[in-house]
């Protein structure tokens, strides 16, 4: 039945006396990931790939015409030719002279020629055409790899919190799920090694993503089942949260504007094409999507009303409409304001792969009396065995002592053949099956009257049907009970999903083990409810706010361990299920049994039918999230003059340093933070420069007039002019296209701008950054001899055009680096050590000042107690805001002292032992989901 909607008890969890709760996590040992290559060694990776074509199906042209320059003829005079030639050749005929195989070859070969029959005749088939898609017959996605970021471990951080001994690292290697590759196996080897299969979390364009996953790790028809819940529609609002804590976004409102270009290119409803481009980009990742699902696997789109029918054409174009499963309706809210009928529900679209082959489980709900499923049982049956109706009172308060039971047909529509039973006598009446039949023969019936399930109804012999014979009904494509209360868990993210929506299409298409994808990621909903039935997991985003919100999500989340049955396999051996009954003789118990008028008729053991989400649950284990790890398609990266692999390299760059100057000028307002910004002027390319890519002029800052004479102000106003201040001149250097900012290129670009001396200020500004590079920006004016300030750039720059209808300033912004104090300590003569997050200095270009924003005022900060320079390992996860960790904490409270748990919700961190790498690493999450890393040396 679906999982606490089901109306029935529920096993609580209990520790026992004296026993402390343990915590445990499921693992997945007969699934293998191939190896992906750690962030640390993207300098050295080589084994590039070129993009990868996909084609839409020929016969769904828009346009069909025989006598153009159409590839659909080609193929229909293919198609026309097989039929013609339907039949064994001549050839052959000397081969075949048993006629039994003589009549096998023809009739495969007459099936072959009406399945070319059958796709001619799709040629005519109706379908949805748009702005765009008949120019276009195929498309390239970018192959790009994937490198780990980070490795997480709710385990792994909770055994920190009893100290970080040396002699417990490779188990901690263990709970993180990292095979330790060398970087040489990593850079020559990576994609070739099979490893432990580790949950994954990814940053980046959901098609590029997807395409990687196919092209690198040949994960093509692997996936069981793909849940996306795209925007609805054009408009962006309530569709993305652009802040970590801000959830009240709204359309058109430039503050909530998203820059993110998956999301703009798609959805912005100033994009010239609007609707059609939504449809070009659904289709694109449908198209792709399909190529990953398993023969047996399911496809599941969320979507609204506004257009639910378009979405079905194109998900009937790229799978088929014969495999269309069902069209699933579900409420999400009680009620709804609006000028006109209110929208209460979404839907579901479910697609097979392969409708033949499909993977489905049987989902059932609860019977509840005048309710779903039980709203037919208003007859009882008291302990003197009288049948009467039922009262209302009895009805919507059920006494003890009553059996609730409804009449049911005892006869069957199918014409009457000879021998069946045509009449029967019941209580010195005689009754007869009318044009049909009994359902049973006389013996059945005999047995049926013995057992008490017979009943007149008028002049009709029913079959008494008792609510406790099942009591339970199928799920149907309507769901009521689908609603977010005022009294459910709060939402993490804007358009975040009732986790039981997603929970009944896992349970529904998939079994413990089987790998769900999520291109969509969201508040990590998918990821979450995957992780709590024990199936393997990858979602996907191309924004860092929900990323960081899911992340915190399942780190910090709780879930009932379920009896496996077999250990050694974890849940792809399945859930152990067991029949249980109450106190009060209610099914509890993931089997329940299934009473029927045949099983009744022929003395037989009542069917039993196992409920998928009621398993087993182990009281006495708290099950916290297997492994998991953070990905992200970010290229190789490179210096200002390319890799040298091709010769237009620097001519490529050239282009690419016109399109950014442009957007530039266009958006010069740099984002300071705390609502401050400082507005470049007189943006040009350098007269003569060998890595500087530009210059600009900075206002001077408005604490100079402070420091003027009060004779130079006095002057000033007594003219009646305005005051004009002298302005500085900051180079600006951009990092690649397709890369992170090397340190190399700060360097020279540094060196440069320094000695040119005409320049106070060096701008860095790229997508990604090195931490190296990052290092260097940080202590270029001690270093160098010029400050310099890192911008981070949002990918939707290459958006070209469109930029001219975005309002919002938000291309370009700066972050500093985390400020953290490292303590020592000795304990039981050992040294030990405790970081201290005091803060961000976020530098201001306009008065050449650092501000500090306090350590309790960000989101989440995360530590690496034995940083290797290539992954970021979880080792502690702090939330300064939340009580994240709270449910773990009241689960674990036996186990580990109060002042435990005060560290990962605060700013100082737990005692930990050193590391072999002798450094400590801190990662702090801002509210735009930017992610800001230092390295520190411990002393």
């Amino acid at each position: 039945m679906a999982r606490a909607r089901a109306g029935t008890t529920k096993t609580k969890r209990g520790n026992g006396a004296g026993v402390k709760p343990s915590t445990e996590t499921y693992r997945h040992p007969e699934a293998t990931n191939l190896l992906r290559p750690d962030v640390g060694t993207q300098a050295q990776f080589k084994k590039k790939k070129a993009p990868a074509p996909y084609r839409y199906d020929s016969s769904l042209s828009p346009v069909f015409e025989w006598d153009g320059q159409n590839p659909a003829r080609e193929k229909g005079e293919e198609l026309i030719a097989r039929i013609l030639g339907a039949g064994v050749p001549e050839t052959k005929a000397g081969e075949l002279q048993d006629p039994e195989a003589r009549i096998k070859a023809l009739e495969a070969d007459l099936e072959k020629a009406k399945a070319a029959g059958r796709e001619l005749r799709s040629f005519s088939r109706p379908f949805l055409n748009w702005a765009g898609k008949a120019e276009r017959l195929s498309f390239d996605v970018p192959t790009l790899p994937l490198f780990v970021h980070e490795r997480l471990s709710t385990k792994a951080i909770i055994e920190t919190l009893v100290g970080h001994r040396k002699d417990r690292q490779m188990d901690m290697f263990e709970l993180f799920g990292d095979p330790q590759h060398s970087v040489a196996d990593q850079v020559l080897r990576a994609y070739e090694y099979k490893d432990d299969w580790v949950n994954r979390m990814i940053l980046g364009d959901s098609m590029v993503v997807m395409n990687s996953l196919l092209q690198y790790e040949g994960l093509g028809g692997q996936v069981q089942m793909i849940y996306m819940d795209p925007p609805y529609g054009v408009k962006f609002g309530s569709n993305f949260q652009p802040f970590v804590r801000k959830r009240d976004v709204k359309h058109n409102e430039d503050e909530d504007m998203t820059r993110e270009p998956e999301m703009v290119k798609a959805y912005r409803d100033t994009w010239e094409l609007g609707l059609h481009s939504y449809l070009t980009y659904l289709r694109d990742r449908l198209l792709v999507a399909k190529e990953l699902l398993a023969p047996m696997g399911s496809i599941i789109v969320q979507i609204g009303d506004e257009n639910v029918h378009h979405v079905r054409e194109i998900l009937d174009e790229v799978f088929g409409a014969e495999n269309t499963v069902s069209m699933i309706g579900f409420r999400k809210t009680a009620s709804s304001s609006g000028d006109r009928l209110s929208s209460v529900a979404d839907c579901l679209l479910w697609y097979a792969k392969d409708l033949e082959r499909l993977k489905y489980r049987q989902l059932y709900l609860a019977k509840t009396l005048s309710g779903a499923g039980g709203g037919q049982y208003t007859w009882v049956e008291t302990s003197e065995g009288t049948r009467r109706r039922a009262t209302k009172d009895e009805l919507a308060d059920p006494p003890d002592g009553l059996k609730f039971l409804r009449p049911d047909q005892l006869t069957s529509q199918r014409p009457a053949q000879d021998g069946d039973l045509r009449s029967f006598g019941f209580e010195g009446r005689v009754f007869a099956p009318g044009k049909g039949t009994f359902k049973t023969d006389e013996t059945g019936m005999k047995a049926l009257d013995a057992a008490g399930r017979l009943m007149v109804i008028g002049n009709t012999l029913c079959y008494v049907r008792y609510l406790e014979d099942f009591p339970a009904f199928p799920l149907s494509n309507m769901w009521e009970d689908t609603t977010t209360s005022g009294f459910s868990d709060p939402k993490q993210y804007v358009v975040q999903t009732n986790p039981t929506v997603i929970e009944r299409c896992i349970q529904m298409t998939t079994d413990p083990g089987d790998l769900v994808l999520d291109p969509t990621c969201g508040s990590g909903a998918t990821a979450y409810v995957a992780e709590l039935w024990g199936r393997r997991w990858i979602t996907i985003d191309t924004s860092r706010v929900p990323l960081a919100l899911a992340r915190q999500r399942l780190l910090t989340a709780t879930f009932d361990y379920y009896q496996l049955k077999e250990e050694s396999r974890g849940p792809a051996g399945g859930f152990v299920y067991r029949r249980k009954q109450n106190q009060k003789g209610e099914e509890v118990g993931g089997i329940v049994p299934h009473v029927t008028l045949k099983s009744v008729a022929n003395n037989e053991p009542a069917d039993e039918v196992v409920l998928v989400d009621r398993p087993e649950v182990v009281s006495k284990i708290t099950r916290v999230s297997g492994p998991f790890c953070v990905e992200a398609t970010i290229p190789t990266p490179v210096d200002f003059e390319g890799d040298g692999t091709k010769e237009s390299d620097s001519t490529e760059y050239g282009s690419f340093l016109d399109r950014m100057l442009e957007i530039l000028r266009r958006s010069p307002v740099l984002q300071l933070g705390n609502g401050r910004t400082v507005t470049l002027r007189n943006i040009r390319p350098p007269a003569k420069s060998l890595t500087v890519s530009a210059e600009a002029e900075i206002p001077a800052s408005a604490t100079g007039r402070a420091n003027l004479t009060d004779t130079v102000m006095e002057a000033a106003e007594k003219g009646g002019g305005l005051l004009t201040l002298s302005e500085k001149t900051a180079a600006i250097v951009f990092g690649p296209e397709n890369g992170a900012v090397s340190e190399k290129l700060v360097y020279q670009a540094a060196r440069e701008a320094h000695a040119k001396s005409t320049y106070d200020h060096l701008f860095v500004i790229g997508f990604a950054i090195q931490p190296n590079a990052r290092k260097l920006v940080e202590d270029c004016e001690s270093i160098v001899g010029i400050p310099a300030t890192y911008l981070q750039m949002t990918p939707d720059v290459m958006m070209g055009d469109l930029l001219k209808t975005m309002r919002s300033s938000q291309i370009f912004s700066v972050c500093g680096l985390p400020e953290v104090k490292v303590r020592s300590a000795t304990k039981d003569g050992n040294p030990t050590y405790q970081v201290e997050l005091l803060g961000l200095d976020v530098f201001d270009p306009a008065t050449m000042e650092a501000e500090h924003r306090k350590g309790d005022d960000v989101p989440a900060w995360l530590l690496d107690t034995d940083y290797n320079d290539l992954c970021f390992h979880v080792c502690q996860a702090f939330f300064p805001r939340t009580a994240a960790w709270d449910n773990l904490k009241r689960a674990l409270k036996a186990s580990y002292e109060e002042t435990v748990w005060d560290h990962l919700a605060g700013t100082i961190s737990a005692p930990f032992d050193a590391g072999e790498q002798g450094q400590i690493a801190v990662k702090v999450i801002d509210d735009r989901g930017n992610e800001l890393l230092v390295v520190k040396r411990l002393p």
